[in-house]
């Protein structure tokens, strides 16, 4: 048995036992992949397949435990790398980061130009995309790190952490008779169309269950996963948006939008960091996550990454 076999299973998996997929993903043949996992299972002895003809329908039960297996040793794989890097380039390396793009646009700056300052050999990759779609980079091994509000701890087998809470605020054009409101209420917003984040993003959930626990059911006139897109169709009058603060901090003063905090409607959001479960986290990647939140110290991640706990007060 060899690591393509165990690749082959892996990604076959990944692709819903998909060969012709599975080949495209890999850059190699369907015939190949399908004659490296017949001779995996014939060497095992034990189908980790069921098969329809030549096509795959389900993974058996001993094909559940060699996947689990399978999982193991390609982690440790991938950690061999990562400590060859580590101790061959102390200070170099690429550092990925999956996240969302309100986290992308306004939380992660400052973090990463202290990073680069810091560890001036190191190349920071950004890979932007809905939250599940994060959680799916950090198991697929395409990023190291990962940020997002929503979707992460659904995952068993990520670490995740809390970073840092925020709150919705409300935009409005400047004239709107909402800007003249410090504590606006949910009967107020309801009664304007409203601009609101997609249901899978930037803590839409919370203000769903929020409407729904008052019995209002408000006007969504768009939805975008996007706050720069949010304010720009409330700045053309489409509607009540409702954003991140983040994407309001440290903003230069706008005349044609006012906004308003609305933690107390909402409550707090909690913004998560992820790591794949058993990686191994190199010197400027443990750098990183204690400049995204001074509580995330080295001391902290290992307790974390080694079981003892995955969830931390802020």
């Amino acid at each position: 048995m060899n690591l393509h076999q165990f690749r082959f299973v892996q990604e076959a998996v990944r692709r819903d036992l998909n060969l012709t997929e599975t080949a495209k993903a890999l850059f190699t043949s369907q015939p190949g992949i399908s004659k490296a996992i017949l001779e995996l299972e014939e060497e095992l002895g034990v189908d980790i397949f069921a098969r329809h003809g030549k096509r795959l329908k389900r993974v058996t039960e001993p094909g559940q435990q060699v996947l689990k297996s399978v999982e193991i040793i390609m982690r440790e794989v991938a950690n061999l790398k990562r400590i060859g890097d580590e101790f061959s380039k102390q200070d170099a390396g690429t550092l990925s980061i999956a996240t969302t793009h309100t986290q992308a646009r306004y939380f992660l700056p400052e973090p990463v130009a202290l990073l680069r300052k810091r560890y001036p050999k190191v190349q920071v990759v950004l890979h932007q995309g809905m939250p599940e779609q994060v959680a799916r980079m950090l198991l697929d091994d395409v990023a190291e790190i990962g940020l997002a509000t929503e979707a992460l701890a659904a995952h068993p087998e990520l670490i995740t952490l809390p970073c840092h809470e925020w709150h919705h605020a409300m935009v409005v054009p400047a004239g709107h008779p909402l800007a003249a409101v410090e504590r606006p209420t949910l009967e107020q917003l309801a009664a304007w169309p409203l601009v609101l984040y997609q249901p899978t993003v930037a803590g839409r959930t919370r203000i769903d269950q929020a409407f729904e626990r008052a019995r209002l059911k408000p006007l969504v006139a768009l939805e975008a996963i996007d706050s720069d897109v949010i304010k720009t169709y409330v700045r053309l009058g489409l509607g009540v948006g409702v954003v991140s603060e983040l994407a309001l901090r440290g903003e230069q003063p706008d005349k044609d939008i006012a906004w308003r905090p609305l933690g107390h409607l909402f409550g707090p959001n909690t913004t998560r960091v992820a790591f794949k479960r058993g990686a191994y986290l190199r010197q400027f990647v443990l750098a990183f996550a204690e400049l995204l939140s001074p509580h995330l110290t080295p001391t902290l991640l290992s307790r974390a990454m080694t079981g003892q706990g995955s969830d931390y007060e802020l």
